[in-house]
């Protein structure tokens, strides 16, 4: 008689299923690795970032980071799970032998391991096509620290969407939640250059504080505790709600 296979096992075989799935997806690959990667040449060769220290790259490949983050945990997390659920994947998966944590860990890990992709493919970009030389003065832990805190953020505010509104609904919202964070993230254009009152909304989004932690962790020698405690606030308080507000079916 045949047994389940084991936890780890199960949760690393649905999580390389996620991403095989993702990589077959062209609007997915568009969303997550050809957009953040056209942000960082374009703004970074077209000279129209305002008023930033230093050579533009450096100012924009944290922002593009920080837009990968976003694109992965946000917008392709939360879309594809709500079309998994309104299709019923995510019931019949709930019926099978393993547990509905694991579900959720194994689509963690797939983000996880698509984000790493991208931080590779546009360091590469950066040192290769624009010069970037990375920075002596960076903090790797903190790097790290504001990847985790990003991921946990936007894969906890996609599984909000995606738990709690109809699958068309969490297209949408994604989409304009993932253009308001570009335009209010500090991912192209600094915070300060915003109006005052767009400012002081902007500074308390996940997006800012992200940007800005990654801007630490890549050398900039500000200081990452506001910016990261920020991030932590929303991670907590996403992963929370989409704990306690998630529906299967």
């Amino acid at each position: 008689m045949s047994r389940p296979a084991p936890l780890a096992r199960a949760t690393a075989a649905l999580a390389a299923s996620e991403v095989r799935l993702t990589l077959r997806r062209g609007e997915n690959l568009l969303v997550t690795i050809v957009i953040p990667t056209a942000v960082l040449l374009f703004f970074a060769t077209v000279g129209i970032v305002p008023d930033v220290a230093g050579p533009p790259v450096d100012f924009l490949l944290p922002g593009s980071l920080a837009l990968a983050v976003i694109a992965t945990g946000l917008v392709n997390l939360g879309i594809a799970t709500g079309y998994d659920r309104q299709y019923g994947v995510l019931k019949r998966l709930g019926g099978a032998p393993i547990r509905r944590s694991s579900v959720i860990a194994a689509k963690l890990v797939a983000v996880l391991a698509i984000e790493a992709a991208q931080v590779i493919v546009l360091a590469a970009v950066a040192r290769l096509a624009l010069g970037w030389q990375p920075p002596a003065t960076g903090s790797p832990l903190v790097l790290l620290v504001a990847l985790l805190l990003g991921t946990a953020a936007f894969a906890g505010l996609g599984l909000l969407l995606a738990g709690a509104f109809r699958a068309e609904a969490t297209l949408a919202i994604a989409n304009g939640l993932f253009l308001a964070f570009l335009m209010l993230g500090g991912i192209v254009i600094p915070i300060d250059h915003l109006p005052g009152p767009v400012e002081a909304i902007a500074h308390v989004l996940p997006a800012a504080a992200l940007s800005e932690a990654l801007r630490v962790g890549l050398g900039s020698g500000a200081d990452p505790g506001l910016p990261l405690a920020i991030l932590a606030a929303w991670a907590v308080g996403a992963t929370v709600l989409a704990a306690r507000t998630f529906r299967w079916e």
